[in-house]
């Protein structure tokens, strides 16, 4: 009598504790579906969901708002996006607001991204269907990565090779580097330039004084100021254009 007393409350317990594990799992999946608050449906078209499936999350600012309901091929570019949405949270979305496809993570599961809208518009309506934005595919983002990580791989390498080559004295930005004597040539050549320098003015001066090509430097100067003038001449035109002649005003009297 024991051993089947002892059975039946152990069957008891099991039934019991399969009970219980059963209303947990429809609260939590009535929960995950919205089945015990009041919603509204929204709707999308996108040319492509990457990846989304039916279950995924609606985010509104960061915040899990609702879930994908069902999805269906339209047409061979379109793809319709039921999504069962909080009535709580209705009077955030505005007419004007848009839908997107994102990820929770880089590799995380697929959600629909809902921007509120401008403020001064009126809410969405039950069955709305929302402008949407083409996602952005992981594949796209790894490739971008994958580019930028081979071109910082390229240009590490090459300035590896230039410090090589410097280190172990190969071209010109090593010799200026590693041989002084090299420096000193740069240095006495800009010297040797600066005195040619002086010493051209020098001659040119002396030149001028010569009474052989005294004449030559007169002319030149000559026409150097003649120039001058009229282009200062030139200058003056224009402003003194609206001043009538002393010649004209008295003809127009007469």
């Amino acid at each position: 009598m024991k051993s089947k007393g002892s059975n039946t409350w152990k069957l008891g317990m099991f039934i019991v504790s399969g009970m219980v594990l059963l209303v947990l799992g429809l609260f939590f999946i009535g929960k995950q579906k919205n089945l015990f608050v009041s919603v509204f449906q929204l709707k999308a078209i996108f040319n492509n969901v990457s990846g989304l499936k039916a279950g995924n999350n609606v985010r509104f600012g960061g915040i899990a708002i609702g879930t994908v309901e069902s999805i269906q091929l339209l047409t061979d570019t379109s793809v319709l996006v039921n999504m069962s949405i909080k009535s709580e949270v209705r009077k955030f979305i505005k007419q004007d607001a848009s839908a997107s496809i994102g990820s929770d993570g880089l590799v995380g599961d697929r959600v629909v991204i809902i921007s509120p809208g401008t403020t001064n518009k009126e809410t969405v309506r039950d069955n709305e269907v929302l402008a949407s934005h083409t996602p952005v595919e992981t594949e796209q983002i790894m490739e971008g990565l994958k580019t930028s990580a081979d071109n910082a791989a390229l240009i590490t390498q090459q300035l590896a090779e230039v410090a090589y080559k410097v280190n172990h004295g190969h071209g010109i930005i090593a010799r200026l580097l590693g041989d002084s004597s090299l420096g000193n040539n740069l240095n006495a050549t800009m010297v040797n330039l600066k005195k040619g320098t002086a010493g051209l003015d020098e001659n040119m001066e002396a030149a001028k004084h010569n009474f052989l090509l005294r004449g030559y430097f007169k002319k030149k100067k000559k026409e150097e100021d003649k120039k001058n003038k009229e282009a200062e001449e030139k200058k003056k035109q224009p402003e003194d254009s609206h001043v009538p002649d002393k010649e004209s005003t008295d003809k127009s009297k007469g």
